[in-house]
């Protein structure tokens, strides 16, 4: 059975190669938006807050991401990944005052719950 979680690439310090890729990005996106902009209006309110959450909320997102990385084991890091959607849902209820419906609560408990299902289980010893 092959490895589920090949070696790492070394790509030099992660928060730079991120920030690279971000500044990448940012022509393709012009052209798409020009491309796209037939018949929509454009709000500039809207354009910088789409601005700072994708510059600057991913941004601060990938920098912690990538400070508490090493201290986790690949496992629990693929693992604990599958809770932004929940992190994101929480921060839709604070910040824009997002209603918190039963299925809200019931797809957090599930995700959540199966993290803690995988963080918590107890590893096989090496003789078995």
């Amino acid at each position: 059975m092959g490895c589920l979680f090949p070696a790492r690439k070394r790509v030099g310090d992660p928060i730079k190669v991120t920030a690279g890729n971000f500044l990448r990005s940012v022509p393709v996106t012009l052209v798409m938006s020009l491309i796209l902009l037939n018949g929509s209006s454009l709000d500039m309110a809207g354009f910088w807050y789409a601005v700072c959450s994708g510059a600057i909320a991913s941004g601060m997102g990938y920098a912690i991401w990538y400070a508490v990385l090493p201290a986790l084991k690949a496992a629990n890091a693929a693992t604990v990944q599958l809770s932004v959607p929940v992190i994101a849902a929480m921060g839709g209820i604070v910040l824009l005052n997002e209603p918190i419906t039963l299925r809200l609560l019931l797809a957090s408990v599930a995700v959540l719950g199966g993290i803690a299902l995988v963080i918590l289980q107890k590893q096989p010893s090496d003789g078995i």
